[in-house]
């Protein structure tokens, strides 16, 4: 019995069936050994940054299992990823297991070919892969470990940095503020209406944008008392060359603007088709393909769309150092047009097979079009009409989507009159830079060098999971403790988290994985200074801390008496005993001070509090009352809303927030009480047990009335429970 032991149980069944009763293929589910949860055994830094590996938990069943089929094994595969991360595993399972001698087979596609000839022609483990991956898995844990421990001491416990995230969180704060420091600038687009020979209506649009009223009458004037005509026909033939075949960067892209897809789902979901077997490996910076994989396109090429339509293509690798895997993804098999066993494995199979198909066609030719208007004398600027229309359609034939509509424009010539039928002025002004989408951030991410294919998606879903960006429709807009991270880091460890310095750290992994540079030099190197700054910078943020605070300041939330600390906006207050029960109550930045009012409530003569919780900012109403409890009294507490800026909340939006829950009016069938609030899951109103949630009406000022109305209708029964009744 020959044993081929790899990482997916799903890649497991498939290899199975294509190595017959000889073989045994058994699965790792992923990682069997990590560095354990406490720094200070993880890595053994003065030995020269040894790792101390754990089997991770719920892993030891599957190595005792690996275990006892070696024992029974004639010969041993591993056959895990072919990237480092599938070299690291491969190495794990070897000594977990310990294995003597294993035989390392890789295969970029999951094909009865690719995994015959890999078995065919096995070699030993890259030790210089393995410790390319094992240096960036130490690099991340020493970075996070130590800069997460400076934020704790001087922003907020619980908070965390990583390598790579951080600048990548630091790319959308500078957005964030380049978008609050913009000004708008008024213009104004000027349309002229004019109508050719044969009654065409044409929107001639003006080729300046006038900063100045003036100069927009003075346009308006000239153009309503001239005459106009044609000053100009350009026509220019364009072509458009095919785009190379997705790598994993152009392939998150391209999911994302096109299907909707996040890039984490869109990884997810290659995987699943890698699999089984539909599409090469979706981990890779390169964009070759195969000599085979040509042939089969140009075979497809040729009879769906004509030989015509068929010309072979190169395409340089994408960066200097295009990753393990040697070939760019695309289905493993290109006549098969559809594969995948549900709608949205089908659509990215869809998505990879155009794109790959594309990459061996003849360029597309358009024919763009201008046509420039003007008054005699020529006394303001041009108007101009532009239209395209597509001469040979080319690559675009596979990939319909990517081919654009013609603009047809009616033929003129030079000196054709033209009639105004009228001229106008809309005013508008100038758009801040647009937030990154993910799509965005990933290509921006690329083109700095920071991360590789196999991090972009981890690092958004990080950054997003950490609290620290939100996506907002389809942008990526920092929250507030974001910007307070990544300020903090820029002003302490700017270094550590600029685009050259960690694009230079990927490129030494690199050299790492090429055996250019080695695993303990580049450690060393890097660790010393860095830990260095950790120290300074650690004493720094002690003595940041400006003492106790007055006796009235307590943790709303413990009760504990608070510190004064000193942070970006100015100082402001933390719990001495739990530092994440308080974030920032500020004293010197909106000068909200915890403990004094904003007002008094003019019906119970109470005063109204801010005050910061855990779960955000909210307004109170009165003290709490003394004592232990069940027998102490609450104080009446309403939440902030998210978008509401504490600098600007009056006491009239703390009176309407407190106003909840509102007692509508009493039932006309039941004579029970109708009342309006926001739960758990948002807004909502209530007659004895019957919920109702507010889908676009306000608690806060939703009537009786409307309130019956809702109750009258049916009630929306929830999917599971139809599915009971069936």
């Amino acid at each position: 019995m020959k044993l081929l032991i790899v990482e997916s149980p799903s890649k497991a069944k498939t290899i199975e069936k294509y190595l017959g009763k000889d073989y045994r293929v058994v699965a790792s589910v992923g990682h069997i050994r990590d560095l354990p949860k406490n720094n200070k055994k993880a890595i053994d830094i003065p030995g020269g940054f040894i790792p101390h590996y754990e089997v991770v938990k719920g892993k030891e069943d599957v190595i005792a299992n690996i275990k006892a089929l070696a024992k029974k094994a004639d010969e041993i595969f591993l056959a895990t990823d072919p990237d480092r991360e599938g070299e690291a595993i491969a190495w794990h399972i070897a000594q977990a297991v310990g294995l003597k001698n294993p035989k390392r087979i890789v295969f970029h596609e999951i094909t009865k070919e690719a995994v015959i000839e890999a078995v065919a022609h096995p070699r030993e483990i890259d030790m210089h892969l393995k410790e390319a991956q094992e240096a960036r898995r130490v690099l991340d844990r020493l970075v996070g470990y130590d800069l997460s421990g400076i934020i704790w001491k001087k922003v907020r416990y619980g908070l965390s940095a990583g390598r790579v995230q951080s600048p990548a969180l630091r790319i959308l704060v500078e957005r964030e503020r380049e978008i609050r420091a913009f000004k708008p600038e008024t213009f104004w687009k000027i349309l002229a209406h004019l109508e050719d020979k044969k009654k065409n209506d044409l929107a001639f649009e003006c080729s300046v944008e006038p900063r100045d009223k003036k100069e927009v009458d003075t346009i308006l004037k000239e153009g309503e008392a001239g005459t106009w005509k044609v000053t100009d026909v350009k026509e220019t033939e364009v072509k458009r060359a095919p785009r190379p075949p997705f790598i994993t960067s152009t392939l998150q892209q391209a999911a994302s603007s096109r299907l909707g897809f996040a890039p984490a789902r869109t990884m997810m979901i290659a995987q699943r088709l890698y699999e089984a077997g539909h599409i090469t490996y979706m981990r890779t910076d390169s964009t070759n393909l195969s000599v085979q994989a040509k042939k089969e396109i140009e075979a497809i090429i040729t009879s769906k769309f004509g030989a015509n339509y068929f010309e072979p293509h190169s395409f340089a690798k994408k960066s200097k150092n295009a990753q393990e895997a040697h070939e760019a993804i695309r289905p493993t098999h290109m006549d098969k047009e559809s594969a995948g066993i549900n709608d949205e494995q089908k659509r990215l199979y869809q998505l990879i097979r155009s794109r790959t198909l594309a990459t061996q066609m003849k360029d597309a030719v358009v024919m763009r079009t201008k046509i420039v208007a003007n008054i005699d004398g020529e006394k303001i600027p041009d108007f101009h009409l532009n239209g395209s229309r597509i001469l040979f359609d080319g690559w675009t034939k596979a990939d319909p989507a990517a081919q654009g509509e013609d603009v047809i424009l009616p033929v003129l010539t030079k000196s054709d009159p033209l009639k105004l039928l009228n001229i106008n002025a809309e005013e508008k002004q100038t758009e801040p830079p647009a937030r990154y989408s993910e799509a965005g951030l990933i290509k921006e991410l690329e083109k700095r060098g920071i991360g590789r294919p196999s991090t972009y998606a981890s690092i958004i879903k990080t950054v997003v999971d950490r609290g620290y960006v939100e996506k907002i429709q389809k942008a990526l807009k920092p929250t507030d403790t974001g910007e307070v991270v990544s300020g903090f880091l820029e002003d302490n460890f700017n270094e550590y988290i600029s685009d050259s310095f960690t694009a230079e750290m990927e490129d030494e992994l690199d050299d790492i994985a090429t055996g250019t540079r080695t695993y303990k030099k580049t450690l060393t190197d890097f660790y010393g200074p860095f830990e260095k700054d950790v120290k300074d910078k650690g004493s720094l943020a002690k003595a940041t801390d400006l003492g106790a605070a007055p006796d009235k300041f307590k943790c709303p939330v413990c009760g504990s008496s608070m510190i004064v600390k000193l942070g970006r906006g100015g100082r402001f207050l933390s719990c001495s005993r739990f530092p994440d029960c308080v974030g920032a109550l500020t004293i010197d930045g909106e000068e909200i001070k915890a403990d004094e009012p904003i007002g008094i409530d003019p019906v119970s003569g109470l005063q109204v509090y801010v005050k910061t919780g855990r779960f955000g900012p909210f307004v109170q109403l009165g003290e709490e009352a003394k004592g232990k409890g069940k027998l102490k009294e609450k104080a009446k507490k309403a939440s902030i809303p998210k978008d509401k800026k504490l600098d600007e909340l009056t006491l009239e939006d703390a009176l309407v927030y407190l106003s909840l829950p509102r007692v509508l009016g009493k039932h006309p069938d039941t004579g029970e009480t109708i009342t309006a609030n926001i739960g758990r899951f948002g807004p909502y109103i209530v007659h004895q047990t019957d919920f109702r949630s507010l889908k676009t009406d306000n608690p806060y000022t939703i009537t009786f009335e409307r309130a019956l109305e809702i109750l009258k209708e049916p009630k929306k029964t929830r999917g599971f429970k139809k599915k009971a009744e069936k």
